[in-house]
């Protein structure tokens, strides 16, 4: 299954961080359990704040990976 996350501008760095963490959650029970699928979670940054100080900070801060 595949969850993709678009993310625009601030309010969204902050609610994809949750939906990110429980993305890896679940991928990483998914380890233990072999019937369960794996969710590969994909995020779009579309750029609106392309400068380091508005949008680098919350990848290196709050999102487990950059954007795809």
């Amino acid at each position: 299954m595949k969850i993709i996350t678009i993310i625009v501008a601030r309010p969204q760095f902050i609610k994809s961080t949750t939906v990110s963490r429980a993305i890896r959650r679940h991928n990483d029970l998914n380890s233990t359990i072999a019937k369960a699928t794996s969710i590969d979670g994909i995020i779009v940054h579309t750029g609106q704040h392309f400068d380091d100080n508005m949008s680098g900070l919350f990848f290196s801060e709050l999102a487990p990976h950059t954007p795809d």
